[in-house]
Protein backbone atom coordinates (compact mmCIF):
# COMPACT_ATOMS: atom_id res chain seq x y z
CA UNK A 1 0.00 0.00 0.00
CA UNK A 2 1.29 3.48 -1.10
CA UNK A 3 -0.07 6.85 0.34
CA UNK A 4 -1.06 9.73 -1.60
CA UNK A 5 -1.36 13.15 -0.01
CA UNK A 6 -4.96 14.41 -1.13
CA UNK A 7 -5.37 18.10 -1.49
CA UNK A 8 -9.36 19.55 -1.73
CA UNK A 9 -10.65 22.65 -3.05
CA UNK A 10 -13.84 23.11 -1.32
CA UNK A 11 -15.18 21.79 2.02
CA UNK A 12 -18.49 22.50 1.33
CA UNK A 13 -21.31 19.61 0.57
CA UNK A 14 -19.04 18.23 -2.63
CA UNK A 15 -16.16 18.84 -0.43
CA UNK A 16 -16.94 16.89 2.48
CA UNK A 17 -18.58 14.11 0.33
CA UNK A 18 -14.99 13.68 -1.09
CA UNK A 19 -13.32 14.19 1.95
CA UNK A 20 -15.31 11.11 3.75
CA UNK A 21 -14.75 8.95 0.18
CA UNK A 22 -11.12 9.39 0.87
CA UNK A 23 -11.01 8.25 3.82
CA UNK A 24 -13.10 5.01 3.53
CA UNK A 25 -12.09 3.78 -0.06
CA UNK A 26 -8.83 2.16 0.92
CA UNK A 27 -10.40 0.07 3.26
CA UNK A 28 -13.73 -0.51 1.22
CA UNK A 29 -11.82 -1.59 -1.93
CA UNK A 30 -8.40 -2.44 -0.81
CA UNK A 31 -6.56 0.33 -3.15
CA UNK A 32 -3.45 -0.04 -3.65
CA UNK A 33 -3.34 4.04 -3.13
CA UNK A 34 -3.98 4.57 -0.27
CA UNK A 35 -5.61 8.49 0.33
CA UNK A 36 -3.89 10.75 3.12
CA UNK A 37 -5.99 14.08 3.75
CA UNK A 38 -3.05 16.44 3.74
CA UNK A 39 -5.11 20.21 2.85
CA UNK A 40 -8.28 21.44 2.67
CA UNK A 41 -8.87 25.04 1.35
CA UNK A 42 -12.04 27.10 1.82
CA UNK A 43 -12.69 30.85 1.07
CA UNK A 44 -11.38 31.91 4.41
CA UNK A 45 -9.29 30.88 6.71
CA UNK A 46 -11.54 30.18 9.40
CA UNK A 47 -14.14 28.10 7.49
CA UNK A 48 -10.97 26.33 6.31
CA UNK A 49 -9.80 25.31 9.70
CA UNK A 50 -12.99 23.73 10.34
CA UNK A 51 -13.21 21.39 7.83
CA UNK A 52 -9.82 20.44 8.56
CA UNK A 53 -10.69 19.65 12.58
CA UNK A 54 -14.01 18.16 11.15
CA UNK A 55 -12.58 15.84 7.90
CA UNK A 56 -9.41 15.02 9.57
CA UNK A 57 -7.10 17.17 7.02
CA UNK A 58 -3.84 17.76 8.42
CA UNK A 59 -3.37 21.24 7.28
CA UNK A 60 -5.66 23.42 5.61
CA UNK A 61 -5.42 27.30 3.77
CA UNK A 62 -7.36 29.96 2.54
CA UNK A 63 -5.75 29.90 -0.75
CA UNK A 64 -5.86 27.49 -3.66
CA UNK A 65 -2.47 28.12 -4.87
CA UNK A 66 -1.27 27.15 -1.42
CA UNK A 67 -2.77 24.22 -1.88
CA UNK A 68 -2.38 23.41 -5.58
CA UNK A 69 1.51 23.88 -5.83
CA UNK A 70 2.33 22.44 -2.16
CA UNK A 71 4.48 19.08 -2.69
CA UNK A 72 2.50 16.92 0.25
CA UNK A 73 -0.66 17.39 -2.48
CA UNK A 74 -0.11 14.98 -5.00
CA UNK A 75 -3.52 14.92 -5.74
CA UNK A 76 -5.97 17.32 -6.44
CA UNK A 77 -9.57 17.14 -5.98
CA UNK A 78 -11.80 20.23 -7.15
CA UNK A 79 -14.98 21.00 -5.48
CA UNK A 80 -15.58 24.58 -5.88
CA UNK A 81 -17.94 27.02 -7.87
CA UNK A 82 -17.38 25.74 -11.63
CA UNK A 83 -16.25 29.76 -12.49
CA UNK A 84 -12.69 28.29 -10.55
CA UNK A 85 -12.61 24.81 -12.33
CA UNK A 86 -10.39 26.03 -15.13
CA UNK A 87 -7.52 28.15 -13.21
CA UNK A 88 -7.26 25.47 -10.40
CA UNK A 89 -7.07 22.44 -12.88
CA UNK A 90 -4.71 24.15 -15.24
CA UNK A 91 -2.00 25.11 -12.29
CA UNK A 92 -2.52 21.57 -11.33
CA UNK A 93 -2.01 19.99 -14.91
CA UNK A 94 1.36 22.30 -15.07
CA UNK A 95 2.67 20.73 -11.96
CA UNK A 96 1.93 17.82 -13.31
CA UNK A 97 -1.10 16.39 -10.86
CA UNK A 98 -3.52 14.42 -11.15
CA UNK A 99 -7.40 15.95 -11.30
CA UNK A 100 -10.62 14.81 -9.69
CA UNK A 101 -13.04 17.93 -10.78
CA UNK A 102 -16.57 18.48 -9.87
CA UNK A 103 -19.01 18.56 -12.91
CA UNK A 104 -19.60 20.59 -14.79
CA UNK A 105 -16.47 20.43 -16.30
CA UNK A 106 -16.02 24.43 -16.46
CA UNK A 107 -18.59 27.19 -16.59
CA UNK A 108 -18.26 27.26 -20.27
CA UNK A 109 -17.85 25.31 -23.20
CA UNK A 110 -14.75 27.08 -23.50
CA UNK A 111 -13.30 26.78 -20.24
CA UNK A 112 -13.83 22.94 -20.81
CA UNK A 113 -12.07 22.69 -23.72
CA UNK A 114 -9.19 24.36 -22.77
CA UNK A 115 -9.04 22.08 -19.58
CA UNK A 116 -9.18 19.23 -21.93
CA UNK A 117 -6.55 20.34 -23.41
CA UNK A 118 -4.41 20.81 -20.25
CA UNK A 119 -5.04 17.62 -19.09
CA UNK A 120 -4.08 15.75 -21.96
CA UNK A 121 -0.91 17.89 -22.22
CA UNK A 122 0.21 16.95 -19.49
CA UNK A 123 -1.11 13.44 -19.55
CA UNK A 124 -1.71 12.72 -15.43
CA UNK A 125 -4.90 11.02 -14.58
CA UNK A 126 -8.39 13.28 -14.79
CA UNK A 127 -11.40 12.32 -14.52
CA UNK A 128 -14.95 14.41 -13.93
CA UNK A 129 -17.70 14.01 -10.88
CA UNK A 130 -20.42 12.34 -12.37
CA UNK A 131 -21.73 9.85 -9.27
CA UNK A 132 -24.97 8.74 -10.60
CA UNK A 133 -23.97 6.43 -13.28
CA UNK A 134 -21.77 4.75 -10.71
CA UNK A 135 -24.53 3.02 -8.53
CA UNK A 136 -24.33 -0.66 -9.21
CA UNK A 137 -27.83 -0.67 -11.08
CA UNK A 138 -27.02 1.74 -13.75
CA UNK A 139 -23.39 0.22 -14.37
CA UNK A 140 -25.67 -2.87 -14.51
CA UNK A 141 -27.74 -1.78 -17.08
CA UNK A 142 -24.71 -0.18 -19.23
CA UNK A 143 -23.39 -4.02 -18.85
CA UNK A 144 -26.80 -5.51 -19.84
CA UNK A 145 -26.78 -2.84 -23.05
CA UNK A 146 -23.22 -3.47 -23.82
CA UNK A 147 -23.94 -7.25 -24.14
CA UNK A 148 -27.12 -6.90 -26.70
CA UNK A 149 -29.23 -7.94 -23.95
CA UNK A 150 -32.15 -5.70 -24.99
CA UNK A 151 -31.02 -5.35 -28.52
CA UNK A 152 -30.15 -2.37 -30.56
CA UNK A 153 -31.76 0.76 -28.58
CA UNK A 154 -34.39 2.47 -30.30
CA UNK A 155 -35.91 5.17 -27.56
CA UNK A 156 -34.47 7.08 -24.70
CA UNK A 157 -35.90 8.73 -22.04
CA UNK A 158 -34.30 10.06 -19.23
CA UNK A 159 -34.62 13.11 -16.71
CA UNK A 160 -32.89 14.56 -14.03
CA UNK A 161 -35.79 16.19 -11.39
CA UNK A 162 -36.60 17.70 -8.13
CA UNK A 163 -38.19 20.05 -5.97
CA UNK A 164 -35.83 22.48 -4.33
CA UNK A 165 -37.24 25.27 -5.90
CA UNK A 166 -40.79 24.02 -6.59
CA UNK A 167 -42.18 26.85 -3.85
CA UNK A 168 -42.05 30.05 -5.57
CA UNK A 169 -41.28 31.72 -2.13
CA UNK A 170 -38.33 29.72 -1.75
CA UNK A 171 -35.64 32.62 -1.57
CA UNK A 172 -33.37 33.67 -3.55
CA UNK A 173 -30.00 32.14 -3.06
CA UNK A 174 -26.41 32.02 -5.26
CA UNK A 175 -28.04 28.92 -7.25
CA UNK A 176 -30.71 31.38 -8.75
CA UNK A 177 -28.10 33.81 -9.75
CA UNK A 178 -26.12 33.18 -12.81
CA UNK A 179 -26.18 31.02 -16.25
CA UNK A 180 -24.01 28.30 -14.71
CA UNK A 181 -25.59 28.27 -11.36
CA UNK A 182 -29.30 27.14 -12.97
CA UNK A 183 -30.95 24.03 -13.80
CA UNK A 184 -28.78 23.41 -17.36
CA UNK A 185 -26.01 24.37 -15.32
CA UNK A 186 -26.40 21.98 -12.05
CA UNK A 187 -29.17 19.04 -12.36
CA UNK A 188 -29.03 18.47 -16.52
CA UNK A 189 -25.12 17.25 -17.24
CA UNK A 190 -25.75 14.59 -14.74
CA UNK A 191 -28.36 12.92 -17.04
CA UNK A 192 -26.68 14.03 -20.18
CA UNK A 193 -23.95 12.39 -19.06
CA UNK A 194 -26.00 9.17 -18.54
CA UNK A 195 -27.73 9.75 -21.64
CA UNK A 196 -24.38 9.46 -23.33
CA UNK A 197 -22.89 6.37 -21.49
CA UNK A 198 -26.16 4.27 -21.96
CA UNK A 199 -27.50 5.68 -25.36
CA UNK A 200 -24.14 6.98 -26.89
CA UNK A 201 -23.29 10.35 -28.80
CA UNK A 202 -26.26 12.49 -29.59
CA UNK A 203 -26.30 13.71 -33.04
CA UNK A 204 -28.62 16.89 -33.05
CA UNK A 205 -30.92 18.27 -30.90
CA UNK A 206 -33.78 20.85 -30.56
CA UNK A 207 -34.22 22.15 -26.95
CA UNK A 208 -36.80 24.58 -24.85
CA UNK A 209 -35.37 25.99 -21.81
CA UNK A 210 -37.28 28.33 -19.28
CA UNK A 211 -37.36 30.12 -15.77
CA UNK A 212 -40.85 29.03 -14.64
CA UNK A 213 -40.79 31.55 -11.47
CA UNK A 214 -39.12 34.91 -12.67
CA UNK A 215 -38.63 36.86 -9.38
CA UNK A 216 -37.86 35.39 -6.08
CA UNK A 217 -37.96 37.05 -2.57
CA UNK A 218 -34.92 38.49 -1.97
CA UNK A 219 -33.24 40.64 1.44
CA UNK A 220 -34.66 43.50 -0.03
CA UNK A 221 -37.33 42.65 -1.79
CA UNK A 222 -38.68 40.67 -4.94
CA UNK A 223 -35.34 39.47 -6.99
CA UNK A 224 -34.77 38.40 -10.76
CA UNK A 225 -34.26 35.43 -11.19
CA UNK A 226 -31.17 34.82 -14.09
CA UNK A 227 -30.94 31.70 -14.53
CA UNK A 228 -33.52 28.50 -16.01
CA UNK A 229 -35.69 26.32 -13.88
CA UNK A 230 -36.40 23.53 -16.25
CA UNK A 231 -35.59 22.47 -20.49
CA UNK A 232 -36.21 20.06 -22.48
CA UNK A 233 -34.84 18.50 -25.57
CA UNK A 234 -35.66 16.41 -28.22
CA UNK A 235 -32.60 14.59 -29.91
CA UNK A 236 -31.38 12.13 -32.49
CA UNK A 237 -28.38 9.90 -31.33
CA UNK A 238 -25.79 8.82 -33.52
CA UNK A 239 -27.30 5.16 -33.50
CA UNK A 240 -30.60 6.18 -35.27
CA UNK A 241 -32.17 6.15 -31.72
CA UNK A 242 -34.78 8.68 -30.71
CA UNK A 243 -34.72 10.33 -27.48
CA UNK A 244 -36.38 12.95 -25.12
CA UNK A 245 -34.59 14.16 -22.16
CA UNK A 246 -36.24 16.64 -19.00
CA UNK A 247 -34.30 18.44 -16.36
CA UNK A 248 -36.40 20.30 -13.68
CA UNK A 249 -36.00 22.43 -9.99
CA UNK A 250 -39.43 22.76 -9.52
CA UNK A 251 -41.12 19.26 -10.51
CA UNK A 252 -42.88 19.24 -7.39
CA UNK A 253 -42.96 16.16 -5.42
CA UNK A 254 -39.82 14.84 -6.96
CA UNK A 255 -36.85 14.51 -4.66
CA UNK A 256 -33.71 12.47 -6.66
CA UNK A 257 -35.45 11.73 -9.95
CA UNK A 258 -32.26 10.92 -11.61
CA UNK A 259 -34.47 8.52 -14.04
CA UNK A 260 -34.56 6.57 -17.39
CA UNK A 261 -36.02 4.30 -20.12
CA UNK A 262 -34.47 2.48 -22.53
CA UNK A 263 -36.36 0.37 -25.67
CA UNK A 264 -34.43 -1.74 -27.54
CA UNK A 265 -35.39 -4.31 -30.69
CA UNK A 266 -34.85 -7.09 -27.74
CA UNK A 267 -36.20 -5.68 -24.55
CA UNK A 268 -36.53 -2.94 -22.27
CA UNK A 269 -35.00 -1.05 -19.11
CA UNK A 270 -36.24 0.90 -16.65
CA UNK A 271 -34.51 3.00 -13.68
CA UNK A 272 -35.51 5.47 -10.96
CA UNK A 273 -32.65 7.21 -8.85
CA UNK A 274 -35.02 7.48 -5.53
CA UNK A 275 -34.32 3.58 -6.07
CA UNK A 276 -31.68 3.20 -6.80
CA UNK A 277 -30.68 0.11 -5.82
CA UNK A 278 -33.21 -1.92 -8.09
CA UNK A 279 -33.54 -2.04 -11.95
CA UNK A 280 -36.38 -3.07 -14.02
CA UNK A 281 -35.87 -5.50 -17.07
CA UNK A 282 -37.73 -6.71 -19.69
CA UNK A 283 -36.65 -9.36 -22.07
CA UNK A 284 -38.98 -10.16 -25.43
CA UNK A 285 -38.83 -13.98 -25.10
CA UNK A 286 -40.76 -17.13 -24.11
CA UNK A 287 -44.32 -17.40 -23.95
CA UNK A 288 -45.99 -13.68 -23.95
CA UNK A 289 -48.59 -14.82 -21.30
CA UNK A 290 -45.07 -14.68 -19.07
CA UNK A 291 -43.68 -11.37 -20.47
CA UNK A 292 -43.13 -8.40 -18.08
CA UNK A 293 -40.78 -6.37 -16.32
CA UNK A 294 -38.39 -7.86 -13.83
CA UNK A 295 -37.64 -6.27 -10.93
CA UNK A 296 -33.55 -6.67 -10.09
CA UNK A 297 -32.25 -5.97 -6.42
CA UNK A 298 -28.48 -4.81 -6.84
CA UNK A 299 -26.36 -7.36 -4.41
CA UNK A 300 -22.46 -8.57 -5.09
CA UNK A 301 -22.91 -10.06 -8.21
CA UNK A 302 -23.43 -6.19 -9.64
CA UNK A 303 -20.66 -3.54 -10.12
CA UNK A 304 -18.95 -2.41 -7.28
CA UNK A 305 -21.54 -2.99 -4.69
CA UNK A 306 -19.62 -6.14 -2.95
CA UNK A 307 -17.27 -4.31 -1.58
CA UNK A 308 -19.93 -2.39 0.73
CA UNK A 309 -22.24 -5.19 1.73
CA UNK A 310 -22.37 -9.11 0.65
CA UNK A 311 -25.94 -9.38 1.10
CA UNK A 312 -28.16 -8.68 -1.73
CA UNK A 313 -30.72 -6.50 -1.57
CA UNK A 314 -29.45 -4.46 1.31
CA UNK A 315 -28.30 -1.61 -1.34
CA UNK A 316 -25.90 1.20 -1.02
CA UNK A 317 -26.51 4.98 -0.61
CA UNK A 318 -25.47 8.37 -2.23
CA UNK A 319 -21.71 8.76 -0.34
CA UNK A 320 -21.09 5.13 -2.10
CA UNK A 321 -20.73 6.70 -5.01
CA UNK A 322 -18.61 9.30 -4.30
CA UNK A 323 -16.47 5.96 -2.78
CA UNK A 324 -16.77 4.44 -5.80
CA UNK A 325 -15.54 7.97 -7.79
CA UNK A 326 -12.86 7.88 -5.58
CA UNK A 327 -11.47 4.19 -6.22
CA UNK A 328 -11.91 4.68 -9.88
CA UNK A 329 -9.48 8.18 -9.70
CA UNK A 330 -7.18 6.05 -7.43
CA UNK A 331 -7.09 3.44 -10.17
CA UNK A 332 -6.44 5.40 -12.97
CA UNK A 333 -3.62 7.08 -10.93
CA UNK A 334 -2.05 4.02 -9.95
CA UNK A 335 -1.98 2.14 -13.33
CA UNK A 336 -1.71 5.20 -15.84
CA UNK A 337 -4.92 4.04 -17.58
CA UNK A 338 -7.59 6.46 -18.30
CA UNK A 339 -11.24 5.76 -15.95
CA UNK A 340 -14.32 7.01 -17.03
CA UNK A 341 -15.12 9.55 -16.79
CA UNK A 342 -12.27 11.71 -18.13
CA UNK A 343 -12.16 15.67 -18.33
CA UNK A 344 -13.04 14.57 -22.56
CA UNK A 345 -15.84 12.96 -21.38
CA UNK A 346 -17.02 15.57 -19.68
CA UNK A 347 -16.07 18.67 -22.63
CA UNK A 348 -18.99 15.94 -24.59
CA UNK A 349 -22.05 17.03 -21.72
CA UNK A 350 -20.58 20.77 -22.12
CA UNK A 351 -21.15 19.89 -25.91
CA UNK A 352 -24.65 19.21 -25.52
CA UNK A 353 -25.46 22.03 -22.72
CA UNK A 354 -24.03 24.59 -25.31
CA UNK A 355 -26.34 23.25 -28.23
CA UNK A 356 -28.80 22.74 -26.00
CA UNK A 357 -29.05 27.04 -24.86
CA UNK A 358 -28.16 27.91 -28.78
CA UNK A 359 -31.37 25.55 -29.67
CA UNK A 360 -33.48 27.51 -27.38
CA UNK A 361 -32.66 30.74 -28.35
CA UNK A 362 -32.82 29.96 -32.22
CA UNK A 363 -35.65 27.92 -31.55
CA UNK A 364 -33.93 25.18 -34.13
CA UNK A 365 -32.49 21.92 -34.50
CA UNK A 366 -28.94 21.85 -33.60
CA UNK A 367 -25.65 19.57 -35.16
CA UNK A 368 -23.39 18.90 -32.57
CA UNK A 369 -21.32 19.34 -34.71
CA UNK A 370 -21.11 22.59 -34.68
CA UNK A 371 -19.98 22.47 -30.59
Amino acid sequence: MTPIGIGIVGGGYMGKAHAVAMQAVGAVFETDLRPRLEMVCATSRESAERYRAAFGFDRCTADWRELVTDPAVEAVVIASPQETHREIAEAAFALGKPVFCEKPLGASLEDSRAMVAAAEACGAANMVGFNYIRTPASQFAHKLINAGEIGDITWFRGEHTEDFYADPQAPATWRTRGAGNGTMGDLAPHMINGALVLAGPIRELIAEVETVHATRPGAEGDEAVTNDDQAQLMCRFENGAMGHLFFSRVATGRKMGYAYEITGTKGAIRFDQEDQNAIWLYRMDGPEERRGFTKILTGPAHPNYAGFCQGPGHGTGYQDQIIIEAKDFLTAIATGEPVFPTFRDGMDVNRVVAAAMASAQAKSWQSLDSF
